[in-house]
């Protein structure tokens, strides 16, 4: 997007992508600016650091982190940022993205991450969560996500078809 970027998705590895899209593709929907970057926190720990530390700074006013494995991405971006970040767990070959998600969800009291589920449906949702947020500064994203909402609403059957 050529606007100022709202939201950071940040991801792992390139594995990752598959499922983070999704976060992507939903902000780009509604029209949300954001950016995409691999950051891991095992192999590029200083970018992970100048990126969470530069955050803030650079425009940005929420973070979607996902990771799979010993999923540590999310909760050190939020170590050292103020800004609120979702964490996505991918979902593992070994433990299916559970080990993933208990990774994630059990941050220490004092450092913050609002934990999805695990894969898709849980990028999806952090991409909403993030439109949310943005949406309370923004009409155009606030129109955006309502007109999502009633469009999820529409989309249901009052009754089953066969």
């Amino acid at each position: 997007m050529s606007e100022a970027a709202k939201v950071g998705i940040i991801m792992g590895s390139q594995s990752d992508w598959p499922t983070m899209t999704h976060a992507a593709e939903i902000l780009e929907k509604l029209g949300v600016p954001h950016e995409v970057k691999i950051v891991s926190a095992h192999r590029t720990p200083d970018r992970l650091v100048e990126y969470a530390k530069t955050a803030k700074e650079r425009g940005l006013h929420v973070i979607i982190g996902g990771a799979g494995g010993a999923a540590h991405l999310p909760g050190m971006a939020a170590s050292m940022t103020p800004l609120p970040v979702f964490g996505v767990p991918i979902q593992s070959k070994a433990l299916s993205g559970q080990d993933s998600l208990l990774s994630i969800v059990q941050m220490p009291g004092g450092v913050p991450v609002g934990t999805l589920a695990i894969g898709k449906a849980g990028a999806i949702n952090a991409g909403l969560l993030a439109a949310s947020v943005i949406a309370l500064h923004d009409e155009n994203v606030a129109k955006a996500l309502d007109d999502f909402r009633a469009a999820q609403t529409d989309a249901v059957a009052e009754e089953p078809v066969d």
